[in-house]
């Protein structure tokens, strides 16, 4: 178990002292109450503070819980903050009990403003703490995290309370951020999502492949994809498929790169659900490469390329339609939500392959003259614009609004955003944990994940089981499988056509479904039919994807006005109509396949 502080010794005593007002207490070498007057001074902190609507109050160590009962009437009382709630967390055995005995009137009272619980001291604890949040409180209850210090006893853990703060704060602005994305996003996702089903009875799904124990190479985009390729191309023939002992796993804005320099990836990850992520694949018409699908992207992205088709699906939201999918045996494979598509090549490599996995070009972040890599459509639209009067350095981007200075994995100065350090940070939560990562040192951002220099990254991708071994050395053009590594990349056999016939009728028996509640409600809403309210209800559940991106539904996680509400029926009524023409659309593509 990884403790921020230490491990609790559970033979040290707790001192209590009478003060004026309450009782001071001493605990491991430390005052964590007044011994003066210790009511009093909580109860100061508390009047001074104040509260805001929609905040969660973190407060570490509440002890004997002073001055929390001021700030629950607070809360009761001012309407600004009837939707604000304080969460104290205790971590030491000791004070715990003690909290627990010392707060049970005050939180029998307390009622949905006050919560004390007890996380553990391990990395996963601050992350526990953002389930529970949701779980007592519901979704996007919170818009901002204020951290609460009533008493001392949050010294005892300072680095732990200080990354639950961080990670309940990043959670919420997270969480807000999907529902932003939801509403402006959530239509385009499942009209993408349905014309894209018309895949689904020919193309494999992305268990169908299997990498074995091959070494797999995670390439990005940015600058740092250059020094492992120029790496690479140094040593072998990186070009060739039959010679290269790894696997390569692209994001979709590689492709002009990578064709560039004549190499050919094992799978490129197609995930954009807008139209100007189709400059990503200018000139690579019928280019035979794998490629990932998202169920969600824009269906020209996947049309480009002439490689088998794999799919899978990233759910932006729950939607009862994927439960039906699922029940038809027609939703694709699901991955796990990271917001960017470099973060889902290397979910994927983790996936595919059991061997080691390096990444380069997952820089997130960027410099005055170089934010992609070489022959990327951003680094040649930036050539194109180059004159005497428009300088090839990114100025615009370096020093936009919200941009900011950061140290690179190198030591030097680089560019970043919100946004990139976000995906940064998420990399970490999901693959610091495993030891088959690593990263190339160079521009880009640390991830978290053990740091190789590019010549070692080659050994690792070769197989070596050291990179740092210089007796391995290298061979100028090594055969296939140098490491010895006996397993080997297989593809779990394709549908037979009995069972694309079955998937076929399936997903034709499933779009007629789809209409047939599209109508029904239709009609019902139209008056050329009567249905009760509650029918009504149970329609609107079932065709959720109607509605489910109208801000006021995508805010509240999903809760939708009543089907009594007239603006709300009408402007789902406006909804079915386009839709129903994107079912039978998906019907003359499938015919098409």
């Amino acid at each position: 178990m990884n403790n921020f502080a230490g491990e609790a010794r559970s033979d040290e005593p707790l001192q209590e002292l009478p003060a004026r007002r309450g009782f001071s207490l001493s605990y491991k070498g430390k005052t964590l109450l007044s011994r003066i007057d210790p009511i009093g001074q909580a109860e100061r902190a508390a009047d001074s503070l104040v509260l805001r609507d929609r905040t969660l109050y973190f407060c570490p160590s509440p002890l004997y819980g002073y001055g929390l009962s001021q700030l629950v009437e607070k809360m009761r009382a001012n309407t600004d903050a009837v939707n604000s709630a304080i969460l104290c967390v205790e971590t030491d055995d000791k004070l715990f009990d003690l909290s627990k005995r010392s707060m049970k009137p005050l939180l029998d009272e307390g009622g949905e403003h006050l919560l004390l619980t007890k996380p553990g001291t391990d990395e996963e604890s601050a992350v526990q703490l953002c389930g529970l949040v949701k779980r007592t409180w519901g979704e996007r209850r919170f818009r901002r995290v204020e951290i609460l210090r009533l008493t001392g006893g949050w010294q005892l853990f300072p680095d732990l309370y200080e990354r639950m703060t961080a990670v309940l704060g990043r959670d919420i602005a997270l969480s807000w951020g999907n529902a932003i994305t939801l509403i402006r996003m959530g239509r385009l996702y499942i009209r993408n999502a349905i014309r894209n089903l018309a895949l689904v009875p020919q193309a494999a799904d992305i268990s169908g492949l299997d990498f074995g124990a091959d070494p797999v190479l995670v390439l990005g985009a940015g600058p740092g994809m250059d020094i492992m390729l120029d790496e690479l191309n140094a040593h072998f023939e990186i070009t060739s498929l039959e010679k290269r002992p790894f696997k390569i796993i692209c994001v979709d804005t590689c492709i002009p790169c990578l064709m560039e320099r004549d190499i050919e990836p094992d799978l490129v990850v197609i995930l954009e659900s807008q139209h100007w992520n189709l400059r990503d694949f200018s000139g690579a018409r019928g280019w035979k490469v794998p490629a990932a699908v998202d169920l969600s992207c824009l269906p020209a992205s996947r049309r480009v390329l002439g490689g088998e088709i794999f799919l899978f699906a990233i759910p932006w939201t729950r939607l009862r339609i994927f439960s039906r999918l699922e029940e038809a045996g027609l939703l694709p494979p699901g991955l796990t939500p990271l917001g960017s598509v470099g973060l889902t090549a290397a979910e994927l490599a983790r996936r595919l392959s059991t061997g080691p996995i390096v990444t380069a070009g997952l820089d997130f972040s960027f410099t005055l003259d170089a934010y992609h890599a070489r022959s990327s459509p951003g680094h040649l639209a930036r050539l194109a614009k180059g004159s005497r009067f428009n300088s090839l350095l990114n100025l615009e981007a370096a020093f936009r609004e919200g941009t900011f200075a950061a140290l690179s994995k190198s030591g030097l100065s680089v560019r970043s955003d919100p946004a990139m350090r976000n995906y940064r940070s998420l990399f970490e939560e999901a693959f610091s944990s495993s030891p088959r990562f690593y990263e190339i040192n160079g521009p880009g951002l640390p991830l978290g994940v053990k740091k190789l220099e590019a010549k070692e990254a080659v050994k690792v991708l070769c197989g070596f089981q050291d990179p740092s071994d210089s007796d391995n050395g290298f061979k100028k053009k090594p055969e296939k499988n140098l490491s010895g590594i006996t397993e080997k990349s297989t593809r779990v056999p394709a549908s037979c056509p009995s069972q694309k016939r079955e998937k076929d009728r399936a997903f034709r028996e499933f779009v007629q479904n789809e209409k047939d509640f599209l109508l029904k409600f239709r009609d019902a809403l139209t008056g050329k039919t009567t249905i009760s309210l509650e029918e009504k209800e149970k329609l609107l559940d079932t065709l959720d994807y109607l509605w489910a991106h109208f801000p006021e539904c995508a805010a509240a996680g999903g809760r939708r006005p009543l089907a009594s509400d007239l603006s709300f029926v009408k402007r789902v009524r406006t909804e079915i109509d386009p839709f129903l023409k994107l079912w039978e659309e998906a019907l003359r593509e499938s015919d098409n396949q």
